[in-house]
């Protein structure tokens, strides 16, 4: 879901960089951990990475509870989950204003991810034991099961856009089947890392079972490389996520990758246009955008083309910007000043290349903030790289076919599979193109998004592995057979 560049050390592999301006605010926002109000642009605090040999004392501290963690019963793990889902409900507004003060995220939508990521962190201390039940076979002789055990310290490099829903997300299965988990955040928020850190302690759980690491991408691949480490999560971009899985493979990781999307936004002619419209803002501007299962490509059937574009216009256009602790802003800034820059960056490269910019464009004048115009680009054709590349903040593309046919061969030409929306009366016919679709998840009159229930993943460039539902906690387990044979049985 966000867009840290995982392993850039120098200028040369940021080469594609051509102001120095950006490739200097890139270098800050990636090698050292810094808060910053996108809003005004204040620095708040920055911390210190650890020391190589700090990091070396916790990686042997999550070894040790290891040991310990796994044996323990599901329901004293159970306990301190529900512990730290409880703080979360108690204190949303204190991890709540974190979120928004660091990176820029509506209050609103900052409580609501707070209380999301209780909901998951509850969702597994309650059904991960049911999860992780033994499976009885039925072999011709004799008799065989499935056993599911914890396989050891996992390491989990997370982004900036969901600063608790990803680490939830991630913590909460593997802690729940007996793993204990190190993560390297995100540089542009370390008071939601250890305000996250410090929930588990709160609830009880035993140092160095959830460790929060503030290190560089070297140190990064350290950790990825040592024998101590069992498994790689890793959530951001396309070119992070090859990094990293490059490496897990290496060592012989178990690796999961959540990374980009440019998710189609499909419209049909019998779709109810008001609830099209509403849930399109939704999923457009949701985050300021800066979301990977966010509409990126909105794709209208011709008979409501026009009107659609017309009414959403508007709608991007009436959004108030404004100080996201404020209830009535709607339109907050965008993470950090390096993501603005490289986002009109994109703009200017697709109408260089063709594409018609229709409103927006620019960064919005007399604002001290990250602030973003709201935009929309039509007449993007294969070609331009606005076609293929993920867009990540208030910009959508607007694309008008003919058919169902045209909007599945639309949908489906990108490298990414992430997630898909369909909004049509017909719901025989939308199961009928979600079928066709590639991606992880597709969802029927409503955007894509997430629930602790329901499984979280992409294929092509977006990744593979699944997180949340009951495949979330099977992704780092061990699936052993066990098997039972008389002693003349047969080989």
């Amino acid at each position: 879901m966000a867009r840290t560049r995982f392993g850039f050390t120098n200028a040369q592999k940021l080469g594609e960089w051509k102001s120095k301006v950006t490739y200097i605010l890139l270098k800050a926002a990636i090698m050292s951990y810094q808060s910053v109000n996108p809003f005004n642009a204040e620095s708040i605090k920055t911390y210190p990475e650890i020391s190589d040999s700090q990091l070396q004392r916790e990686i042997t501290q999550a070894q040790s509870s290891y040991l310990k963690w796994r044996v323990l019963d599901f329901s004293d793990r159970a306990a301190i989950m529900m512990k730290a889902a409880a703080q979360l409900r108690w204190r949303v507004d204190e991890f709540a204003a974190h979120m928004t003060l660091e990176m820029g995220k509506l209050i609103a939508e900052s409580r609501a991810e707070v209380l999301l990521s209780a909901d998951i962190i509850e969702y597994y201390a309650k059904h991960a034991h049911r999860f992780l039940e033994s499976q009885h076979l039925a072999p011709e002789h004799g008799s065989a099961s499935i056993e599911s055990s914890a396989i050891g310290v996992l390491f989990g490099v997370q982004p900036w856009n969901f600063p608790y829903y990803q680490l939830a997300r991630f913590a909460a299965p593997n802690l729940m089947a007996g793993n204990v988990v190190m993560i390297k955040h995100a540089g542009s928020v370390p008071q939601c890392a250890l305000a996250f850190a410090q929930l588990f302690i709160d609830a009880g759980a035993p140092a160095g079972v959830y460790s929060n690491l503030f290190i560089s991408y070297q140190q990064a691949e350290a950790v990825i490389a040592d024998v101590r480490i069992k498994g790689v999560a890793f959530t951001g971009s396309v070119d992070a996520g090859k990094k990293v899985a490059m490496s897990a493979g290496k060592h012989m990781k178990k690796s999961t990758m959540e990374l980009g999307g440019c998710d189609a936004f499909i419209v049909l002619e019998d779709a109810d246009m008001a609830a099209s419209l509403k849930w399109g803002m939704w999923a457009k501007m949701n985050n300021m955008g800066q979301c990977c299962i966010a509409a990126k490509r909105f794709i209208i059937i011709d008979a409501l083309y026009d009107q659609f574009l017309e009414k959403f216009k508007s709608a991007m256009q009436a959004l108030k910007a404004g100080d996201p602790m404020l209830a009535e802003t709607t339109l907050g800034p965008l993470s950090t000043e390096a993501a603005l820059v490289h986002l009109l960056k994109q703009i200017d490269q697709a109408v260089n290349d063709g594409a018609k910019l229709l409103i927006g464009g620019a960064r919005m004048p007399d604002r001290k903030g990250a602030f973003m115009q709201p935009t929309i680009l039509v007449d993007v054709k294969p070609g331009n790289l606005a076609y293929r590349d993920e867009f990540f903040g208030p910009v959508a593309i607007f694309y008008r076919v003919t058919n169902d046919a045209e909007a599945i061969a639309l949908a489906n030409d990108s490298d990414f599979g992430l997630g898909c929306s369909i909004f049509s009366a017909d719901i025989a016919r939308a199961k009928r193109m979600a079928s066709q679709i590639e991606a992880g998840m597709v969802f029927i009159n409503h955007p894509t998004w997430t629930a602790p229930d329901l499984p979280f993943g992409g294929v092509k460039d977006s990744g593979y592995g699944r997180e949340l539902s009951s495949l979330g906690i099977q992704e780092f387990v061990n699936k052993k057979l066990v098997r039972v044979s008389a002693l003349d049985a047969a080989p």
